[in-house]
């Protein structure tokens, strides 16, 4: 039996699968491997997988791991298919539930961040606003927050981990970073943590309110240690350097085989924690952003330096020197144009 060709329709791999499938409404699928793991797919771009029955899982943990919620950062994409096909060869043997989620198809295809709406602000229930009405797009939010949901009750007893995978449209001066969902009273695991640095993410954001991003959808409603994993620059299908993404692939491979964690050794032994101290919003017409378009993420600016201004209201910076992320002055009224973060302290592994 070719568990590729019965689950993939006879497509080279999950990805090619996905691509050729992007706007189809494929029935469930499932396939029992050699090993004993059962793949479910449960759309397109969705496998659920089952580890073997009796199969140890040391870590006791179910993991979601998302990526091509923008469809135009494949290089996740990329590491995610190479792990499948990985699975599929028999090279590992899974330890743990896992749910694979290729967030956005259609973009995929189409090498765009999205088609007709922000994919990663449609969660937390956001594609049911009115504005979003039988766009694609939304059913599709709504539809992977059902998958989670279903998957986070069906292993309830275990620790559920999500990472949505992403990779950022503009430079940064720190390449990997995560950000890490506001939940109320709740603070970051250290084995997280350590878990971050064994990725190579050397840099984590700690978000000041709940958004309607996936990874905030997780955390608040399903209780998932969850982050957002940016790992680098969006570059085209073929073209990522996938040497630059050993981290993350190791990381989640060690994960889903259930090993122990290893010991984590410099340069990767340490995590600069950042915290958000202000959030910029177009506030309307007379809004001026100062922050140029073209600038990278984590741009420190010095204290007094005027960030925006109204001709009523505005920001500058406070006493210590602040760094800039996410800056986009083309938002519209009302939505972030970028946040202003000052590093917090330092995460230190052992």
């Amino acid at each position: 039996m070719n568990s590729s060709n019965d689950i993939f329709d006879f497509h080279p791999d999950w990805l090619a699968h996905t691509l050729a499938n992007a706007s189809s409404k494929l029935p469930e699928t499932k396939v029992n491997l050699p090993c004993g793991t059962q793949i479910s797919r449960k759309a397109t771009g969705v496998l659920w997988l089952t580890p073997p029955i009796g199969r140890e899982n040391p870590n006791n943990e179910a993991l979601i791991v998302s990526a091509g919620i923008h469809g135009n950062e494949t290089a996740p994409i990329e590491v995610l298919n190479k792990l499948v096909s990985e699975l599929l060869a028999g090279e590992w043997l899974l330890a743990c539930p896992l749910l694979l989620i290729l967030g956005n198809p259609p973009a995929m295809v189409a090498g765009e961040r999205f088609l007709d709406v922000n994919m990663n602000r449609l969660f937390n229930g956001a594609h049911g606003k009115p504005e979003y009405a039988g766009l694609p797009e939304a059913e599709r939010a709504q539809f992977l927050e059902e998958m989670c949901r279903q998957f986070a009750t069906v292993h309830q007893g275990l620790a559920l981990s999500h990472y949505d995978l992403h990779t950022a449209i503009r430079p940064s001066r720190r390449e990997r970073f995560a950000l890490y969902p506001f939940v109320p009273g709740r603070s970051v695991p250290g084995p997280q943590c350590e878990f971050l640095l064994e990725a190579e993410v050397e840099t984590l954001l700690l978000q000041h309110q709940a958004s309607t991003v996936f990874s905030s959808f997780t955390a608040s409603l399903l209780k998932a240690e969850s982050f957002t994993v940016e790992l680098g620059k969006v570059e085209a299908f073929g073209r990522n350097d996938l040497r630059r993404f050993r981290g993350i692939e190791r990381a989640l491979r060690r994960r889903f085989c259930g090993e122990p964690a290893p010991a984590v050794r410099p340069p990767f032994d340490h995590l600069t924690v950042f915290e958000v101290v202000h959030e910029v919003l177009n506030t309307g017409p007379g809004f001026r952003f100062h922050v140029p378009d073209d600038v990278a993420n984590f741009t420190l600016y010095q204290p007094g330096t005027v960030i925006w201004d109204d001709g009523q209201d505005g920001y500058r910076v406070g006493t210590a020197p602040e760094a800039v992320v996410f800056p986009n002055r083309q938002v519209p009224v009302g939505q972030r144009a970028g946040l202003m973060i000052r590093a917090k302290r330092e995460f230190r592994a052992g």
